[in-house]
């Protein structure tokens, strides 16, 4: 008998100003098609956080030493579960209005924005970096890849944003 879909659990707190603009389960949905994209083994649970610039900033100074605002920061995890024996991903969180202002320089929807900052959380948790030009240009095709596996309407390549 073949075995059924891998269970993820993806909790999404979203700060109450920006539940308005932004669906939990778009989010959640973004973060699945990711994670069986990579192929990520399971039962597995994350986290996604949606927030502000400054509260971005605060964690990225925080646990990075980095004292500017950013639009995403994952931080993986690893851990096992005991309660549940689930494997622990990591936390993503993200900026509502760096998704909004980016999404507006881009061209394409908020949701979109939305949707590729959580692939790029999803990346990170997973273990993928760009912090060289080919690790970069795996990442870069990868969420291109899942991002077109959502039908997310983002054309031409995707380029890292400056940050702060």
């Amino acid at each position: 008998m073949p075995a059924g879909p891998v269970k993820f659990t993806i909790d999404v707190t979203i700060e109450p100003r920006y539940r308005r603009w932004v669906a939990a389960a778009l989010l959640r949905s973004a973060a699945r098609v990711a994670l069986r994209q990579q192929r990520a083994s399971g039962p597995a649970a994350l986290s996604v956080l949606v927030t502000n610039d400054a509260a971005l900033q605060a964690l990225n100074r925080d646990f990075l030493a980095q004292d500017r605002p950013t639009d995403v920061l994952a931080f993986p995890s690893g851990d096992i579960d005991p309660e549940t024996g689930r494997l622990y991903l990591g936390d993503i969180a993200l900026s509502y209005p760096s998704a909004s202002r980016q999404a507006r320089g881009a061209g394409h929807p908020v949701r979109a924005e939305l949707q590729l900052l959580v692939v790029h959380g999803v990346l990170h948790l997973l273990g993928r970096d760009h912090g060289t030009t080919c690790d970069q240009t795996r990442m870069w095709a990868e969420q291109a890849a899942i991002l077109a596996k959502l039908g997310a309407p983002i054309t031409g390549p995707i380029e890292p944003r400056p940050r702060g």
